[in-house]
C-alpha cells in the first residue's frame, strides 16, 4: 500500500513537497499518479511518472507550478508543489496504476491514506 505524507498549511504562492512511499516495493515497474480531493469534489488526476521517470504527465491547472519525480531506490515519488493557490487544498493522495486511462481514478489501486494540503490566503 502506497502512503502519502508531508501535507501541511501553507500559504498561498508558498511551496510544499509530499512523498509517496511504498512499504512493500512493490511500485517501481508502474506508473504512479497523484490524485487530490477537495471538499464536496470528485476526486481528480493531478500528475503522474512513468516507472522510468522519464516521462510526467500534469494536468493543466497545476503545469508550470507542480513537479513529479521518483526515486525507486527509495521506493518514494515525490511531488513538489509551487505557487501554491487556494484552490489547491485538498487531500493528496497516490496510487499505482495498474491499466486504462491514467486520468481515471479506476485505472489505480493501492490508495492508501492521502495527506491533507491546506492552503491560506
Amino acid at each position: 500500500q502506497l502512503q502519502a505524507f508531508g501535507g501541511g498549511l501553507v500559504q498561498a504562492g508558498g511551496s510544499l513537497r509530499l512523498s509517496c512511499r511504498d512499504s512493500r516495493r512493490t511500485f517501481s515497474n508502474n506508473m504512479v499518479g497523484w490524485f487530490r480531493q477537495a471538499p464536496g469534489k470528485e476526486r481528480e488526476f493531478v500528475g503522474g511518472i512513468s516507472w522510468r521517470g522519464d516521462r510526467t504527465y500534469y494536468t493543466d491547472s497545476v503545469k508550470g507550478r507542480f513537479a513529479i519525480s521518483r526515486d525507486n531506490a527509495k521506493n518514494t515519488v515525490y511531488l513538489q508543489m509551487n505557487s501554491l493557490k487556494l484552490e489547491d487544498t485538498a487531500v493528496y493522495y497516490c496510487a499505482a496504476h495498474r491499466s486504462g486511462n491514467y486520468h481515471s481514478s479506476s485505472s489505480y489501486n493501492n490508495w492508501g491514506q492521502g495527506t491533507e494540503v491546506t492552503v491560506s490566503s
